[in-house]
Parts: C-alpha cells; sequence; structure tokens
C-alpha cells in the first residue's frame, strides 16, 4: 500500500477536517469548511437514509468540492451509509470496532472509507479492515471520546511506518496547534470545538457564549450525559455537569428537529442547538481543550484562515 498525503488523496487544498460534530453540524457549516480548502463533513448518526439523501442532496449543490459523512456506529443505518457513499468523497465511522463489511460498502459505493479511533492498535485495525485514512483521536477532544490517552501519544504509537493518512484530533485549534500536529507526523488534523462557534453551526448562543468564556481547565471528560448513550466517555464543560445535577425538573428542555419538537431529558446526550428552549447551561455543552482559541462567534472560512495563517 502507497502512503498518499491526505490533500492529495481526499483533494482539498488544506490538511483539514471538519468533525462531525451531530447535530450541531450543518450543511452550511460543511459547505464553508469545504470552500475555504478543508473536508467538510455532515454528522448523520441516528438519521433515517431518506433525511440523510436530503441533507446530502443539499450539500452537494452548496459547494462543488468534496464533503464526507460522518456515522456513529451503535446508530448506524446501512442504507444511509449506502446512499452517503454514492454522494460523499468521504465515509467515516466512529465508535466501534473497525468492520471491513461497513469498508466494502463504502468503497462499492465509490468513496474513501474512513475510521476515527483512540488507540494505535484501533488504527492498525482499521487499516486491516481496508480504511483509505484513519483519525486517531486523544482524550483533549470535545463531545465523545474513544481513546485514553493524549493525542501525542497515541500518534506518536501509530504514525511509525503507518501505510495510510493519518488524521490527528483533540485539541487542535490554533495555527500552532496544526503545525504541531503536523510536525509530529499527521497528515491532516480534525476540528471540531472552535467550528461549534462558527456562525454556519447550529449551536445555541449560550452554548457558543459558554465556549467564548471558557478554557481548557472548564472542561472535564465524564459520562454524566449519556441517556440515549451509555458508556460514552465524553469532554463537556463543567458547568453544565454543575448545572445539569442541580436541575429542579427531569426535562431541561427542548429542540426542534424535522418539524417537530423534542424533550430534552436530563443527562441526555443532545446538545442545544439555535432552536432550543429551556435550561441551555443544562445540556450537554461539548467542547475539546481547544476552547482556549474560542473567542468569538465567526464565519467558518476565517476560522480556517487563522488556523492555517502559518501551515
Amino acid at each position: 500500500m502507497t502512503t498518499r498525503s491526505f490533500t492529495d488523496l481526499v483533494g482539498c487544498a488544506l490538511p483539514l477536517q471538519l468533525a462531525g460534530m451531530g447535530s450541531v453540524s450543518s450543511v452550511e457549516l460543511a459547505s464553508a469548511v469545504t470552500d475555504a480548502g478543508g473536508l467538510g463533513m455532515l454528522g448523520v448518526a441516528g438519521i433515517s437514509a431518506a433525511v440523510v439523501e436530503e441533507r446530502l442532496a443539499v450539500l452537494s449543490k452548496s459547494t462543488s468540492g468534496p464533503v464526507g459523512a460522518n456515522f456513529i456506529v451503535p446508530f448506524l443505518d446501512v442504507d444511509a451509509v449506502k446512499l452517503a457513499s454514492r454522494r460523499c468523497r468521504v465515509v467515516e465511522f466512529f465508535y466501534g470496532d473497525p468492520d471491513a463489511a461497513l469498508v466494502d460498502i463504502v468503497h462499492d459505493g465509490g468513496a474513501l472509507a474512513s475510521w476515527q479511533v483512540g488507540s494505535a492498535d484501533e488504527a492498525f485495525a482499521a487499516v486491516d479492515a481496508g480504511c483509505d485514512l484513519v483519525v486517531v483521536q486523544g482524550i483533549e477532544a470535545g463531545g465523545h471520546v474513544r481513546g485514553v490517552v493524549t493525542l501525542a501519544d497515541v500518534l506518536a504509537s501509530t504514525v511509525g511506518g503507518f501505510p495510510v493518512p493519518l488524521v490527528a484530533a483533540g485539541g487542535v485549534g490554533t495555527a500552532s496547534d496544526v503545525a504541531a500536529q503536523l510536525n509530529a507526523g499527521a497528515s491532516a488534523v480534525r476540528v471540531g470545538t472552535r467550528f461549534v462557534a462558527a456562525e454556519e453551526s447550529k449551536a445555541h448562543s449560550a452554548y457558543v457564549d459558554a465556549l467564548i468564556e471558557a478554557a481548557a481547565g472548564d472542561t472535564m471528560l465524564t459520562e454524566v450525559f449519556s441517556l440515549g448513550w451509555p458508556n460514552a466517555p465524553h469532554r463537556v464543560l463543567r458547568s453544565c455537569v454543575a448545572a445539569a445535577e442541580v436541575a429542579s425538573s427531569e426535562i431541561v428542555g427542548t429542540v426542534s428537529a424535522n418539524g417537530s419538537e423534542w424533550p430534552v431529558p436530563r443527562f441526555s446526550t443532545i446538545p442545544p442547538t439555535k432552536d432550543a428552549a429551556g435550561n441551555i447551561d443544562a445540556m450537554a455543552l461539548y467542547a475539546g481543550f481547544s476552547v482556549d482559541a474560542v473567542k468569538r462567534r465567526q464565519p467558518a472560512a476565517e476560522i480556517v484562515a487563522e488556523m492555517f495563517e502559518r501551515v
């Protein structure tokens, strides 16, 4: 197997991948990152194949560059994977053992297969399963966290002789962070927290304000927000854990999706989107160490330009 760089393989100008980010992601955010030179990703976990097809159709009309779809293995719809494989340059999986059968489905549809992992062993298992690129995630990452060691440790134990492009994820939010990961052997970086504060994201304004006020030390790795996805560690702001623990109601608010309003139970995995109402501070406010770099809400293209000014 011949190693190719991330940019050559994916077909983008910059070694940058947007994190999937679940319900906070949007077509507008994915297309904006792609138009800025990176790989825009759309989080499609738990969404029906029909809705996935609809959103990817809109995304394909929004940008002419490469885009990807992010699936969470415990909530996988194989039909949706097949659809995404025909429409996207990259189809990515997370939180499950690398599965050659899923990789074959992606390849049959004409897309590249990626797997986000948390250890060197899992990274090599992804290669054995046929993945074209692999994302290695450190414990500094916001949102759900697969690994148990720092990004530096997992990257160092993986990079030597690795046969496909490696993407570094966890705590990347500045130009210095990008340069450090590329110098450490990564082929690209994967960024989430900074893009939660992008103008194109679906994050609630109070969520973004909390990120702006926070620092890396204000985050914690926990399993508190596990309703709907148990036994899955995640990094959030400490403040939302405290607020959820003292919330007076078992329903802390509502969110809207596909024309319907849904309750948000206390300790649910659901983050607050722009249409959320209720006790926003008690919802899952996912954030990684790169929250240090979140200073204001700004266009995605501006975030990309800041991170790659020295690369």
